[in-house]
Order: structure tokens, then C-alpha cells, then sequence
């Protein structure tokens, strides 16, 4: 008798709900990994950003040259002077223009009294700048507060 041999069922295919669990894993995985990596690259660059100063426009108001008689010995000199006040902000900006006559007398009166050699040097011209930021920031009235100038910028600084 010949026998046969059995009959073996072929391997059964892997249900279907498996394939659609490890698929729905690796899609869960993959989010999980995209989210994490924004959350923590994305605060990163946030901090960075805040970290970062603010740098705010400068605001110039340029003073008209003015030319003044020095006290000196011999022949008479001269200083030929153009500046830009740096101010706080608009605000001082717009009251520098109102006031601008007065200013400029203030400075001239500053000036006038000077002698060509106390002109000479770049410290000299350092502490003249400050002397004049000091003078311009004085109020101009009872009421009124200070200009808010912040700095003192040469563009023309001849002395004949």
C-alpha cells in the first residue's frame, strides 16, 4: 500500500490586523520623532531669538555748522564746527527742533571762550564733545525735562 504523504496546509499568511499594527507603529514612531525634534530644536532657536538685543534705529538731529571767534593771541582764529545730536527718541528729536535757536546759542556761548590750542588734540575734542552733550541736556525751562541727548557727532572740526 502506498501511502501517501500528508497533506500540509501552506503557511498561513500573517493576519491582516498584524501588518496594519506594525504599520500604525512605525507611523506613531515617526511622529513621535518629528514632534520631539521640533519641539526641542524649535525652543532652541526661540531661545536663541530672544537672547538676541533688540538693536534700535539711532536718531540724528543735525545741527547747522556754526563758526566762532576764538580768544587767542595775534591774529585772530576761528572754529568752523557741524554736528549730529544722537537723541533718546522722537520725542527729543522733535523738542531739539523746536528749541533749535536756543541750542545753538548755547553752544556758541560754550565755544567762544576757547582757545585754538584747547582745540587741538582728540581728548580735547572728546571732553568738548561731552561739554556740549551736558550743556544741550540742561532744561529749558521750569518745566521742561531734559533733551535727552545721548551723543555728540563731529562732521566738520576746522580751526584757522
Amino acid at each position: 500500500m502506498a501511502t501517501t504523504p500528508p497533506v500540509t496546509a501552506p503557511a498561513a499568511p500573517a493576519p491582516r490586523s498584524s501588518k496594519l499594527l506594525i504599520i500604525s507603529l512605525a507611523v506613531i514612531a515617526l511622529l513621535a520623532a518629528g514632534g520631539a525634534g521640533y519641539f526641542f530644536l524649535g525652543h532652541k532657536a526661540t531661545a536663541a531669538e530672544a537672547a538676541a538685543p533688540v538693536v534700535e534705529k539711532p536718531i540724528y538731529v543735525t545741527m547747522e555748522p556754526l563758526t566762532v571767534n576764538l580768544q587767542g593771541e595775534g591774529r585772530p582764529k576761528f572754529l568752523h564746527m557741524g554736528m549730529a545730536l544722537k537723541v533718546r527718541n522722537a520725542q527729543a528729536s522733535a523738542q531739539l527742533l523746536e528749541y533749535m535757536p536756543e541750542l545753538r546759542s548755547r553752544v556758541l556761548l560754550l565755544l567762544s571762550n576757547r582757545s585754538p590750542d584747547a582745540l587741538m588734540g582728540t581728548d580735547d575734542r572728546v571732553r568738548l564733545a561731552e561739554e556740549i552733550r551736558t550743556e544741550l541736556n540742561r532744561p529749558l525751562g521750569d518745566n521742561l525735562p531734559a533733551q535727552g541727548v545721548v551723543g555728540i557727532s563731529f562732521n566738520t572740526f576746522v580751526v584757522q
